[in-house]
């Protein structure tokens, strides 16, 4: 049976790596997803409200089919200049796109990212002209590592999941055949993770190895189709997103990533309800390492892959609300 990888945390695709930082005396902060080697990369985006960067040369039909790193941040716009930072770290390290190797000519680190609207969630904003984002996606980068923790950190710092604390997540699966897959994601969604009047998160159906709380649904529980549960009652356009990243080492093209993509969307919907919303921005990055060849490329074998990376993301939305919950129990 397949079960969560050593760390449960997308960090176990190997060849993966992952850094926070946060401010938090503005409250927020930066997740940045690094691959040792150029990946595979798609992305898909769903909510009405997105704020992204590069993510048109992720299309399938482009020339680049590979990126360095994402960048996961809190800070709205402002919140994109993390991966400018994330980019210059990696072009001194010799890394990026070249249609050639040049003297004197750098290359071009390919970082894609989303941003989520943390700037009404308290903290002080009054950063004038030196918002903190470059330096957070600095920081974040030179943090990356195997282990990381979850909740109130990254991208997540200012989350809030409806009328809950909102959180960083991760999760990951290894199959029996040998595939890991891994998610990780900043919830700071409009809807609700959690089935009305109860402490049962939506996403419990997917949850291994009791990864948050366990709690169940009674037998005779009902819900009123039209009853969302702790759902943030005033939305405003712009102010909720969850953002995520899929990666696998399952050696995947630039089609079938965008196939994974677009399958891995029903994570969200399986973890939040409503999602997908005119003010929500929600987005999702698939990246394949490319270090395990699929036995059967078949499109059988695509449909499987995308299954598993959209209930990882189910897993990892909920266990970003599970470990602030219980950080701010603590």
């Amino acid at each position: 049976m397949s079960r969560p990888g050593p760390r449960n945390l997308i960090t176990d695709v190997p060849g993966i790596s992952v850094g926070n930082a946060e401010d938090r005396g503005v409250l927020t902060g930066t997740t940045v997803i690094v691959a040792d080697d150029p990946a595979t990369a798609a992305c898909s985006v769903a909510g009405g409200g997105p704020g992204t960067r590069e993510t048109d040369l992720l299309r399938s039909d482009m020339m680049v089919e590979q990126v360095d790193a994402i960048v996961l941040s809190g800070g709205s716009a402002y919140g994109l200049a993390a991966a400018d930072a994330v980019a210059t770290k990696l072009g001194a390290m010799g890394r990026g796109f070249g249609l050639k190797d040049l003297p004197g000519v750098p290359k071009t680190p390919i970082v894609p990212a989303a941003i989520l609207y943390d700037l009404a969630n308290g903290g002080d904003k009054g950063w004038g002209d030196a918002p903190p984002y470059r330096a957070l996606g600095e920081e974040a980068f030179e943090n990356r590592a195997a282990s990381f923790p979850l909740g109130n950190v990254g991208c997540g710092l200012g989350a809030n999941a409806g009328a809950h604390a909102g959180g960083l997540g991760s999760a990951s699966l290894k199959t029996n055949d040998g595939i890991t897959m891994g998610a990780i994601a900043g919830v700071n969604c409009f809807g609700s993770v959690f089935m009305p009047g109860t402490t049962c998160f939506w996403a419990w159906p997917f949850e291994l190895d009791g990864e948050f709380g366990g709690h169940r649904p009674g037998p005779d529980y009902d819900c009123d189709p039209e009853e969302w549960g702790d759902a943030k009652m005033n939305p405003q356009p712009g102010q909720n997103t969850t953002i995520a990243c899929i990666a696998t080492d399952a050696a995947l093209t630039p089609s079938q990533a965008q196939r994974v993509a677009q399958m891995a969307l029903s994570g969200f919907s399986r973890a939040i309800r409503p999602v997908f919303a005119p003010f929500d921005g929600d987005a999702l990055f698939v990246l394949s390492t490319g270090k395990v060849p699929l036995e059967d490329p078949t499109p059988i074998q695509l449909a499987r892959m995308g299954e598993l990376a959209a209930s990882t993301l189910a897993r990892a939305i909920a266990r970003g609300v599970y470990e602030a919950d219980q950080k701010s129990a603590a």
